[in-house]
């Protein structure tokens, strides 16, 4: 049976956690009405992306009043939302969490941290230390968090660890990096890299609107298992992007193009521990 998903390509208010959660409640709402599933939203997509100091005061744990809204939708639509964790010690991460039957059923936190152009991720928040795919109602996804996407290994590992569905939470403006660089080509290049070399469908959800400067291009979009575009968003105004993935449709295209069952892992895993090696021979490492 398909499953019908959607993208919230929204804007978000910065700062201003009641109001995107209104917003995300009404794009869920609407997603609904047409039948959708599962939605998805940008990174950190609650609050805003460049918080500055702001983040530590506005963080959520996971036990926030203020995602009760949320969680309880999440019995009527599946859905990942980004925003800023804070977990004991403190610790703040950039994370997604994916919500289903009025639970947290998952909580990626974003490994890789830009410290380029306009981007200081680094500054503010830990480092996510774990790839993992995991098991819901549709079956086995795995979460990435925008310069996640760039990282290829990431992807790969959660092929391997069975993920079907690769959701990518994304806030990419169109300028803050190289200006001989367009990261709307960049970006729909990998996901047609990543649905059809790992036969999986890729569910992208950049977020629009403006922030500290800087224009965000919206662009969602959804790809099968070989490399064709499903849905995108028209233009970079907030809007619901609609797409119906047939379970079926990724069965035959992994028994056409076996690339997964072909695989080999162990002999990944040796070879990175060679090279690895030789970057810290263990005589070295000792001495750090």
């Amino acid at each position: 049976m398909a499953v019908r998903v959607a993208l919230g390509q929204t804007d978000c208010v910065l700062g201003d956690v009641e109001a995107n959660t209104r917003s995300a409640i009404r794009l869920a709402e609407q997603a609904i009405r047409a039948g959708a599933q599962l939605i998805l939203f940008p990174e950190m997509s609650l609050t805003g992306y460049f918080l500055g100091d702001g983040i530590f005061d506005l963080a959520l744990r996971l036990d926030d009043p203020r995602l009760r809204p949320l969680l309880d939708a999440s019995h009527d639509i599946s859905m990942v939302i980004g925003m800023p964790l804070e977990e004991p010690g403190p610790r703040f991460y950039n994370a997604a969490s994916y919500l289903e039957a009025g639970e947290f059923k998952h909580i990626h936190r974003k490994i890789y941290l830009p410290t380029f152009g306009a981007f200081d991720d680094a500054r503010f928040f830990a480092q996510g230390d774990r790839m993992a795919a995991f098991d819901t109602r549709f079956g086995r996804m795995a979460m990435l968090i925008c310069e996640d996407l760039w990282h290829p290994a990431l992807a790969y590992l959660a092929a391997q660890d069975g993920a079907d569905y690769l959701l990518g939470v994304i806030a990419s403006p169109t300028s803050g990096v190289d200006k001989g660089f367009d990261p709307r080509l960049g970006y729909q290049a990998l996901h047609r890299a990543y649905a059809s070399t790992l036969t999986c469908f890729v569910l992208a959800c950049n977020r629009v609107g403006q922030e500290g400067g800087l224009r965000f291009w919206g662009g969602s979009e959804v790809v099968g298992p070989d490399g064709t575009c499903l849905a995108q968003a028209e233009g970079s105004q907030e809007q619901l992007v609609l797409a119906d993935l047939e379970p079926e449709t990724l069965r035959r295209q992994r028994i056409k193009l076996p690339l997964l069952r072909e695989e080999r892992p162990e002999l990944v895993l040796r070879e990175l521990q060679r090279i690895v090696g030789q970057r810290h021979p263990p005589e070295l490492s000792r001495s750090l």
